[in-house]
């Protein structure tokens, strides 16, 4: 990318990141010594899942939320995870321990269905049990995002139907949404804005979007994006609170008018929009983005200081 582009994930540089250990399949090794066979069905077919999650105070933020997408996602492709939940915190818990890390760290919890015995799509050929990667970084995101925001340019690339391939999946397959992100970028926009099949505004190439018009917090349905996490957090803390918020189809003539507009993910929790398709959005004050922040750092803050 060039070097004006942002993105929802820009994080400070942190020199220890080039010396992790990495979980792999029960192994912690050296970031240079982490290694999947070429065999492997997610290198070869994107045939996975995957979690991003935030580590707080030496605790992951809405552990359970991810862990029931995550086991979820799983079950409906028959891909069998190979522990339970408790498996998998312990798994994180030893990663990061041998990382030193309790705070400010973003994990990227990745299951493939292992390797293949040849190189073809059948799951049948995947006979030795599944893959699992964990990569914890020192993660802070960068600091100037709130102020500057990101600027967002609608694609032709749009987010499938559920027959196609449903969105809500959060798998290893993710070329529809880096074509997308491919197509912004030529836009000369940081990322993509992309629509539903029926030509409504729907997320991002990376994260959930939404938009305040008159005092609303709007999203879309979530019918055809990834219900996100930190999504689901944004609409509940505005009902708790006293934000209307609506889940619905809108355009984008109703996008460009917004008063505010904010991206929602587990990185970057709410980042600002400054424009979409060269259009600024509202004068630039964000007062119910900020609220929402607030909010949600309160509720991070709770959810990460009580007992494990």
């Amino acid at each position: 990318m060039t070097n004006n582009t942002s993105t929802t994930h820009d994080a400070e540089d942190d020199s220890r990141n080039r010396d992790i250990k990495i979980y792999v399949n029960g192994e912690i090794v050296h970031r240079d010594d982490a290694k999947v066979s070429v065999y492997d069905s997610g290198f070869m077919l994107g045939d996975g899942m995957w979690e991003g999650m935030r580590l707080y105070n030496g605790k992951w933020a809405f552990f359970d939320e991810h862990m029931d997408r995550f086991f979820n996602s799983c079950k409906a492709v028959s891909l069998d995870v190979g522990m339970d939940k408790a498996g998998i915190l312990d798994a994180l818990t030893r990663t990061a321990q041998a990382n030193g890390m309790t705070h400010d760290v973003h994990c990227r919890l990745m299951l493939t269905r292992g390797v293949k015995a040849k190189p073809f799509q059948h799951p049948s050929l995947s006979r030795s049990g599944p893959t699992l990667v964990i990569i914890l970084e020192h993660s802070k995101p960068a600091a100037d995002l709130q102020s500057r925001g990101i600027r967002l340019a609608t694609v032709p690339q749009v987010r499938g139907l559920p027959m196609s391939q449903d969105p809500k999946y959060n798998s290893h397959s993710k070329l529809n949404c880096v074509i997308a992100c491919l197509q912004a970028e030529k836009a000369g926009a940081d990322e993509a804005l992309m629509l539903d099949p029926n030509g409504f505004v729907n997320t991002t190439n990376a994260c959930n979007f939404f938009i305040v018009r008159r005092g609303e917090v709007w999203t879309s349905t979530g019918d055809y994006c990834m219900n996100g996490v930190t999504r689901q957090k944004v609409i509940e803390l505005c009902r708790d609170n006293g934000i209307p918020v609506l889940e619905k189809n809108y355009s984008l003539f109703e996008a460009y008018g917004a008063d505010e507009a904010f991206l929602t993910g587990t990185f970057g929790a709410q980042t600002p929009v400054a424009e979409i398709d060269g259009n600024s959005i509202g004068t630039g004050d964000r007062p119910i983005t900020a609220r929402i922040r607030t909010f949600y750092g309160a509720l991070v803050e709770k959810n990460t200081r009580t007992a494990r």
